[in-house]
């Protein structure tokens, strides 16, 4: 192997122009060509099938993505029958209302009311996929993810005061039924539904270029894949499976692991050239995996822990600039800083490096970690004091939590704490103003004992005085090795929202190029709650599919009242 490999991203060239693409000598051919096997590319996949189109799918290697190792958590809502079953009324007007809060803008009301208006029908749709649901809900409200046996939950901000609608606020995390972590599950479905349709694949395959005729429209790609069955495919498969199992525990070791699929890539992949009649569909993820596009975008990220796959090393977002793509929101990026579980952790107080409170502890770990990450240097404390932390050690050890969530809150509160005997001490071993740290608690105490709002606009059940010492500090900086404050891309390519097409910096669509996912602007482009990403990889995924495929997809369209209240 060439041992000059210095990068494991996807080397991406300048497109192939051919004068005539009916004298062009293919290798394949095909209606719509997919990039990207994960959830957005068999949504696509799936949807252009049905509209009637010859697909192949392809994948650098053997599907799944980001998609496969996520939770499974599907954000749906509107009144899917898994709410009405566990007792909540929701509306899509409640959850459209809700959404604008959180997606503040990134896409148009229009396009963010017919997410809302399709959800229970792309939910819907998802089970005739294969992929389960139900509506058990865990108990206690809020948590990152739920425990085995708890499908159902509150994955957002919906249980925060600010965010409160007119409705009881109802659970829209619709986890997929399963042993371990859902993601394998609902994407081995969407593989499988793939298969069953024949949708022709083609794994260990990366696009490096695309192709364009004399007018600039996108009739196809050039792929690079390694030689079915060879030891070089065996050795890709078996190290590509290595990387993704062991990134939470061996970053490292995996980093060296991508080099080395770079460097069989380079050595051994041969081109493939496709032909795509009616149009190619970029899914190939986002970027968090490419050192260079987070140095130039999202600079404030480079220290946070990798959420995603190996593909995510934004190849669909270069190959749509090569002919021209416009991109935005580059700079947004999702850093997850979850303190629940333990559910008493939200009763603290999180403060920075001077010793202030600046956040709502109970929001949703992405709106905590975004404040870390943008607006305290990457530097933040949970405080508490000695009974709170006693609950919460009691919680960890008897809560049902999975082993994620229990193990590093027990190390960090038992092993890993600054202590103080007073608020001044502790401030001292920390190295913040003591001043500052003791006016942050006051405000607090007093808030609570006078029966006042909060100063953070926390709910009355996440408060708590904190006055018995000693007290204590856990790190939950991006710097923490217990407890890593996790990252994902959220910013893409600029497409136009009725079909996915691709569009210039202008703003001028790109023939014959769409995209779907995370490497397009979509739902979650500003700040991610979860199931959002996944919802969104259907939404935007048939949305692109039925489009490439010449028709409208029933996405673009109102919902019916049976979709509405189904």
């Amino acid at each position: 192997m060439n041992a000059s490999v210095q990068s494991s991203v996807t080397p991406i060239e300048a497109p192939l122009q051919v004068e005539s693409v009916e004298q062009q000598r293919w290798d394949q051919s095909c209606d719509v060509l997919v990039v990207g096997w994960g959830a957005a590319g068999a949504c696509a996949a799936i949807e252009a099938h049905d509209q009637g189109a010859d697909v192949i799918v392809a994948d650098r290697f053997l599907g799944g993505g980001a998609s496969a190792k996520s939770g499974g958590v599907v954000y749906a809502g509107g009144g899917t029958v898994h709410q009405q079953r566990a007792g909540f009324k929701d509306t899509p007007e409640e959850m459209f209302h809700y959404l604008q809060q959180e997606v503040q803008g990134v896409v148009s009301d229009a396009t963010l009311k017919r997410f809302c208006d399709t959800s229970v029908d792309n939910l819907r749709w998802l089970e005739t996929m294969g992929t389960p649901y139900t509506h058990s809900v865990p108990p206690g409200g809020k948590t990152s993810y739920p425990q085995n046996g708890y499908y159902l939950y509150y994955s957002g901000n919906e249980l925060v005061p600010a965010f409160k609608g007119q409705l009881p606020p109802p659970p829209r995390g619709h986890r997929t039924v399963g042993k371990g972590h859902g993601g394998v599950v609902l994407y081995s479905h969407l593989q499988a539904a793939c298969v069953k349709r024949g949708i022709r694949t083609l794994t260990q395959s990366a696009v490096r270029r695309l192709v364009v005729d004399a007018e600039g429209a996108v009739v196809g790609a050039e792929l690079w894949s390694l030689p079915a069955g060879s030891k070089a495919a065996r050795l890709h498969a078996k190290w590509g499976q290595r990387a993704e199992k062991l990134q939470n525990v061996a970053p490292g070791y995996c980093n060296r692991l991508r080099l080395k699929l770079a460097a069989l890539e380079q050595r051994y992949a041969r081109p493939v050239l496709v032909r795509a009649r009616k149009g190619v569909i970029l899914t190939t993820g986002g970027f968090v995996f490419n050192k260079e596009l987070i140095r130039q975008y999202a600079p404030k990220y480079r220290r946070n822990f990798k959420i995603g796959a190996t593909g995510c090393d934004g190849s669909g977002l270069r190959l749509g600039q090569s002919v021209g793509a416009g991109t935005n929101h580059l700079k947004n990026v999702s850093a997850w800083r979850f303190i629940n579980p333990p559910q008493k952790w939200p009763k603290g107080i999180a403060v920075n490096a001077r010793g202030e409170r600046f956040c709502n502890e109970e929001v949703y770990g992405a709106k905590l970690g975004h404040a870390i990450c943008e607006e305290q240097d990457g530097k933040a404390w949970l405080i508490l004091d000695k009974p709170l932390r006693a609950q919460s050690i009691r919680q960890a050890l008897l809560g049902r939590y999975w082993w994620f969530q229990s193990v590093p809150a027990l190390v960090m509160m038992l092993l890993g704490a600054k202590k103080g005997k007073t608020p001044a001490e502790l401030a001292r071993k920390i190295g913040m103003d003591s001043a500052a740290l003791e006016a942050s608690l006051r405000a607090y105490n007093q808030a609570i004992s006078e029966g006042r709002k909060d100063p953070q606009g926390k709910s009355a059940d996440s408060c708590q005085v904190l006055r018995q010492g000693p007290f204590y500090a856990l790190d939950i900086s991006v710097s923490s090795s217990v407890l890593p404050l996790g990252a994902l891309t959220l910013g893409g390519l600029k497409i136009d929202e009725h079909n996915g097409q691709v569009l210039s910096e202008q703003g001028q669509s790109i023939p014959g190029l769409y995209a779907a996912g995370r490497t397009a602007v979509g739902i979650p482009s500003n700040l991610y709650v979860s199931g959002l990403s996944l919802a969104d990889c259907v939404f935007s995924g048939r949305r692109a599919g039925a489009a490439a495929a010449g028709t409208t997809t029933a996405n673009s369209l109102q919902a019916t009242p049976e979709m509405a209240t189904a």
